[in-house]
């Protein structure tokens, strides 16, 4: 099963974006999207590949979530 996971813009490189999850960090394909992000935008991420921007709160309210039931971030 796969899991799509809000992730933390941190930079932006044409095409891929260097983001951040529970403190992990690894390259993620912007070419799904149709609006632009910029740094310290959210995403929601799914098998390497940003299909959502999001906002603060959003991805807050997910991560809250996925906390609740166990899930912690594995590389």
């Amino acid at each position: 099963m796969c899991l799509a996971i809000p992730a933390k813009v941190l930079t932006v490189n044409g095409q891929e974006a260097l983001i951040t999850v529970q403190g992990v960090q690894r390259t993620a394909n912007l070419m799904l999207l149709e609006e632009t992000v910029a740094p310290g935008d959210y995403v929601l991420l799914h098998a390497g590949f940003a299909i959502r921007k999001w906002t603060a709160a959003e991805a807050q309210e997910q991560e809250l979530l996925l906390a609740e039931v166990g899930y912690t971030h594995r590389d």
